[in-house]
């Protein structure tokens, strides 16, 4: 009743037919007479246990219980101070002679304040050797080019005018064979092979199988299984939890309200840091003298200005209209241009005149015949009377007992009682049934293997 969940698709194997076909097979044929070697490679096939299985194991027969016997537990001796004063005394304090301490110098040297009896002359030497002068304009020495134009016509040929041979455009040839389509004069024959050769053959009845009767059982239905004849519910006790008691740690003593912070740390007295004013400024008196070594060493030179080296202008004006042609001008001129027009090829089929016959084989060859509707076999509606009562008992209703609904123990990931074996290559995990049983000789239950499907 259960569906399985693994598709066709492998998991752990690729399930297809091994191929056996090799170099050596098609080289080397094998002889009638001569059997190939056999393989003493052993089967991978399930190997059914015949006999019973004996629960007694090496660990179980070489193993002998001894009795256990707890260690003895230590007693821890409970503390006794010592009487009489601790000796604090040390061999550090005994050898350690004590030294008076003095500050230590600083090595800085002192800070010293350089202070002159003259007075401060405040005028700089750039302000006193740098003064405004009056700069006068410099005049342009421009010299002015006046062109002139050529009065001979550029004669000179370029590679272009000597090798350019202006020539007509030719549309290219094709080569693409004409297509003459050539029309048959001989009338359509619409005879084909499968209509010469095929014979028709009556066909045979349909095999129909009858249907059997139903014959129910007479003996009762056993649905007592292993599961409910072994299992017996025993009340089992639940498990004791190792966490610790939750107990509320409390004083019934009275909180005096003093702590050790309040104790030690006390409120001390701070003064106010001091706060550093800065010295007023008092400029010094006197005139400051701005001469310097510079201002009283220099010697001034008179400088002439560079003569520029460009040509002297000739001056010469002319009121001429300006020439403006060039042999571009001259020799490429705008020429008239148009579009080319498209290389249309001539049509060699020509179209069809006259009227369309549209009569096809299918139209000349099709004979009608009439229709005759298929016989309803469809019994008459027969007027039933309402009054007697409908009778709706069957034999399902009749014979069906009602069975107890159990859960299949595919389930579950472990079904309880049943212990994992191994997974196939389909993806199917087997399970063997653990159930106890009494042997005679012996009262330890011996374990039963039963496989199951998951």
């Amino acid at each position: 009743r259960h569906r399985c969940p693994h598709k066709p698709t492998r998991i752990y194997d690729n399930g297809q037919q091994p191929c056996l076909t090799t170099e050596y097979v098609e080289k080397y044929p094998k002889y009638s007479t001569i059997s190939p070697p056999r393989s003493l490679k052993p089967k991978q096939e399930y190997q059914v246990h015949r006999g019973r299985m004996e629960g007694i194991t090496t660990f179980k027969s070489d193993y002998l219980p001894y009795d256990i016997v707890k260690r003895p537990f230590r007693v821890q001796e409970e503390y006794k101070p010592k009487t009489g004063e601790i000796e604090l005394g040390t061999t550090y304090q005994k050898d350690y002679n004590a030294h008076k301490i003095q500050p230590v110098t600083l090595v800085k040297p002192l800070e010293r304040k350089h202070t002159t009896g003259g007075k401060l002359d405040t005028i700089p030497t750039y302000q006193d050797d740098y003064r405004s002068w009056e700069v006068q304009r410099r005049e342009r020495s421009k010299v002015e080019h006046i062109y002139h134009p050529p009065t001979e016509k550029f004669g000179n040929s370029t590679t272009f005018r000597d090798d350019f041979i202006p020539r007509e455009l030719n549309p290219r040839k094709s080569f693409k064979p004409p297509c003459v389509a050539k029309l048959s004069d001989v009338p359509f024959d619409s005879t084909t092979s499968h209509r010469t050769s095929y014979v028709a053959h009556q066909l045979q009845p349909k095999f129909m199988r009858s249907k059997e009767e139903y014959k129910p059982s007479n003996q009762p239905f056993e649905d007592l299984t292993t599961h409910r004849n072994d299992f017996k519910g025993l009340p089992g006790q639940l498990a004791k939890s190792c966490k610790p008691e939750n107990v509320k740690v409390g004083s019934s003593a009275h909180f005096n309200g003093v702590t050790e912070f309040q104790d030690c740390f006390q409120p001390w007295l701070v003064s106010l840091p001091e706060v550093h004013k800065t010295k007023e400024y008092i400029p010094p008196a006197g005139n400051m003298d701005f001469n310097s070594t510079s201002h009283l060493d220099y010697i001034k030179h008179e400088i002439s200005p560079a003569v520029p080296v460009r040509p002297v202008s000739n001056g010469r004006t002319t009121n001429a209209p300006f020439q403006g042609n060039t042999t571009t001008k001259e020799d490429f001129k705008a020429w008239g241009s148009c579009r080319q027009e498209i290389i249309k090829k001539q049509q060699e089929i020509p179209k069809p005149t006259g009227r369309f016959y549209d009569l096809t084989t299918f139209k000349s060859h099709y004979i009608p015949h009439q229709i005759i509707p298929a016989q309803s076999f469809k019994p008459v509606h027969a007027i039933v009377p309402n009054s007697a009562p409908f009778q709706d008992e069957t034999m399902y209703r009749t014979e069906y007992t009602p069975k107890k609904r159990d859960t299949c123990p595919a389930n579950y990931p472990s079904p309880p009682g049943y212990v994992y074996v191994n997974t196939d290559s389909h993806g199917h995990r087997f399970f063997r049934q653990l159930t106890p049983e009494l042997s005679e000789s012996n009262s330890n239950p011996i374990p039963k293997e039963v496989a199951v499907l998951s």
